[in-house]
């Protein structure tokens, strides 16, 4: 019993040490891309049942766009690891603000998934960001990039910034998978 006593005594004083050594947020909270690697299946599912119902309703509008945002002259494995986070950050954020739109009640409803699950990525690679290289600067491409993107966010119309958006979401996902898979990919 005594010894019982010893070893929580001992405890008691390492964990109160140590406490005193890392207070309370000074430990950097760790984030994994790797969960990004296989994106879930129900949620692929769901994205993909979006778009086919944004794409039916596409078809009954006259929308004449002439962004071109996911048409790049580069691949997303040519960026590092850090300007790939930045990129599929920024995408996600149009196509989050996009999903975020008052539209039609039946479309509202089978975006509401993809957009839950688009905003939780996006925060995640955030805070990625924030832990990882939290003074990156992007290169030449993707600067290029962004800017063509703030941009098209102040010429184009709403419209075609949500067609764009959502549209290209299979892309954005891919971007996303390179971004975790952390090498080349196509």
């Amino acid at each position: 019993m005594l010894h019982l006593s010893v070893i929580l005594f001992l405890a008691l004083v390492l964990g109160d040490s140590l406490g005193a050594a890392f207070p309370p947020g000074t430990l950097k909270k760790s984030f994994s891309l790797s969960k990004y690697q296989f994106l879930v299946p129900h949620e692929l599912k769901a994205v993909q049942k979006m778009k086919a119902q944004f794409e039916d309703i596409m078809l009954l509008s006259d929308r004449k766009c002439n962004t071109r945002l996911f048409h790049r002259k580069w691949n997303t494995a040519e960026l590092s690891v850090a300007d790939r986070v930045m990129l599929v950050e920024a995408e996600l954020e149009l196509a989050t603000d996009m999903l975020g739109l008052p539209t039609v009640p039946r479309f509202a409803e089978t975006r509401q998934r993809p957009l839950t699950f688009l905003t939780q990525v996006r925060e995640d690679l955030r805070g990625w960001m924030a832990t990882e290289a939290p003074s990156h600067q992007p290169c030449g491409k993707l600067r290029h990039w962004l800017q063509k993107l703030q941009t098209a966010k102040k010429t184009e119309t709403i419209g075609c910034l949500e067609a764009s958006a959502i549209l290209h979401l299979f892309q954005v996902l891919n971007d996303l998978r390179c971004a975790a898979l952390q090498e080349q990919c196509t």
